[in-house]
């Protein structure tokens, strides 16, 4: 999920090329013509091929995240999420140890792999990460004492996050990335988030506040259910 200014920077780059094609498309005709329809028949081709071109970019996106299985993460509760990113990373080669619930010390995975160990925390998230992710990850790798930190997540980080990141040196893996990491590794080789989905539903609990569904969420002190609507519904309930 890329951020807000990333869009509109994408999409205020994307209208700005198109101007300058039609521009030139017309320019072009009009030189060839040496007439004002000429001009305008150059452009709307240009046009045209300009809408052909975004359909087949849209068309491969799609393709692209419907092979990734985003769409079944962002379905995932966080300890979902969590089962999931222990079966990609161990197919990537790491040996993967999931954190318990309690007292995780800011890590919900411990990765090594090439005498190499990596603390990582999972935000299977609406919304972007903020900084108390980075915080909490950087505290675990030296409680931890590990190589690196890594902070994995379905949606994108505030930039007040990536600053806190970049100076403190942890890994950032946004949707965008998590994308390309799922593609990167042979479908055999691994089971799709629709499988882990599956295999490890969640009794659906409804919040008695709004009417959004419960998920399982972690602290400091154990898992509990979280409002899926949080912020705006903060109510939570205990496990039994």
């Amino acid at each position: 999920m890329a951020n807000r200014s990333g869009r509109k920077y994408e999409f205020d780059f994307f209208e700005g090329l198109v101007g300058l094609v039609l521009i030139v498309a017309f320019i072009s005709g009009f030189g060839l013509t040496d007439s004002l329809i000429g001009g305008f028949i150059a452009a709307a081709a240009a046009f045209v091929l300009i809408i052909m071109l975004f359909v087949v970019i849209r068309y491969r996106d799609e393709q692209k995240l419907m092979r990734s299985g985003i769409h079944d993460i962002d379905k995932m509760d966080g300890i979902q999420f969590e089962h999931y990113l222990k079966l990609l990373f161990s197919a990537q080669g790491y040996k993967v140890e999931v954190t318990r619930a309690a007292g995780d010390y800011g890590a919900d995975l411990i990765l090594r792999k090439d005498n190499k160990k990596i603390v990582v925390q999972a935000k299977r998230y609406a919304k972007n990460v903020g900084i108390s992710a980075i915080q909490e990850v950087v505290a675990s790798k030296a409680y931890y004492g590990a190589d690196e930190a890594w902070v994995v997540t379905n949606s994108d980080f505030t930039e007040a996050a990536r600053n806190l990141a970049e100076s403190n040196g942890v890994i950032l893996i946004n949707r965008e990335r998590l994308i390309e990491m799922i593609l990167e590794i042979n479908p055999q080789n691994t089971v799709t988030p629709k499988q882990v989905l599956d295999e490890n539903k969640s009794e659906t609990i409804i919040c008695d506040r709004c009417g959004s569904q419960m998920v399982i969420r972690k602290s400091h002190r154990g898992q509990f259910y979280g409002c899926s609507s949080f912020p705006k519904c903060r109510n939570t309930k205990a496990i039994n």
